[in-house]
């Protein structure tokens, strides 16, 4: 049997007594996230599509099942975990689900925007649906998830941290993908902006920016649709590059890196964008 680095940590504790709010929880990097917060001592709430995904998309969708099993995991570390199956689209609908998850676990004080869809295309395939559908979940699914949480942060006084997953996309950019690096800049924007405006409240906000991470939206099927995009413009191909010899992490480094960022070690650090992508090179 593997044993992953997850298992080999030092719990430490550090976010013992804290509740973390994570988007796109059911598997990948969201179920990563979910998983380190849980082992560092913090109860979670967990908001999942579990269902259909958009026009475009070209892998599997996360099923109930999947976000089920987060739950498991979450209760083998001997946390609380509060799961709902909902659409970071749907505003009201996930402000009542934080809202009942406060009024269970009796406070909020992470939030980690995770949610988000990838439609590869070349220009000219990408229809005005696949590029409103990525705006809409990456763009206002993000905003909705931090206004959803960040007036529980600020009602709890006692600051609190968000963390919103961009991308390499965010900072240059993922040829064949124009909405989703069109998406990911503007939630780099946006840490930016609400952590402006949250500062004040001693809520940090920072966004961390993933290279090529092992999860379904990084499988076979979307590589496999790269590499007939990519045939269009094959000097693109080479974007991504990494530094290391690995092209590639598992989704835990990208937890990680969260962890840090919601943890008191990083309590002077906001509106950062922290790569965690190999050193990728974008000309």
């Amino acid at each position: 049997m593997r044993t992953t680095q997850l298992e080999l940590m030092d719990v430490s504790g550090r976010l013992t007594g804290k509740v973390a709010f994570i988007t796109g929880a059911a598997r990948g990097q969201g179920r990563a996230h979910a998983l380190r917060l849980a082992s560092e001592g913090a109860d979670i709430l967990a908001l999942d599509l579990a269902g259909p995904l958009p026009q475009g998309v070209p892998y599997e969708s996360s099923t109930p099942d999947d976000l089920a099993e987060t739950a498991r995991q979450v209760g083998a570390l001997d946390r609380r975990i509060l799961t709902h199956e909902g659409d970071v689209r749907d505003f009201e609908d996930m402000q009542a689900f934080v809202g009942r998850g406060v009024a269970e676990f009796g406070r909020l004080d992470i939030v980690v925007a995770n949610a988000a869809v990838f439609v590869p295309g070349t220009w000219d395939e990408i229809t005005p649906t696949m590029f409103k559908d990525t705006m809409d979940i990456n763009v206002t699914g993000v905003w909705n998830t931090v206004m959803a949480g960040a007036p529980h942060l600020v009602a709890g006084s006692d600051g609190g941290s968000v963390v919103i997953i961009s991308s390499g996309a965010g900072k240059k950019l993922q040829p064949f993908a124009i909405p989703y690096t069109t998406s990911k800049h503007a939630v780099t924007g946006m840490t930016r902006a609400f952590a402006a405006e949250l500062g004040k409240h001693g809520i940090r906000v920072n966004s961390v920016h993933p290279g090529a991470v092992a999860t379904p939206m990084g499988g076979d099927a979307v590589m496999a649709a790269m590499e007939r995009v990519g045939a269009s413009n094959p000097k693109l191909a080479a974007m991504g590059t990494t530094f290391l010899d690995q092209g590639w992490t598992e989704a835990d480094q990208i937890a990680n890196a969260v962890a840090f960022l919601v943890s008191d070690e990083a309590r002077f650090i906001t509106a950062e964008h922290l790569s965690v992508d190999g050193g990728v090179q974008h000309f």
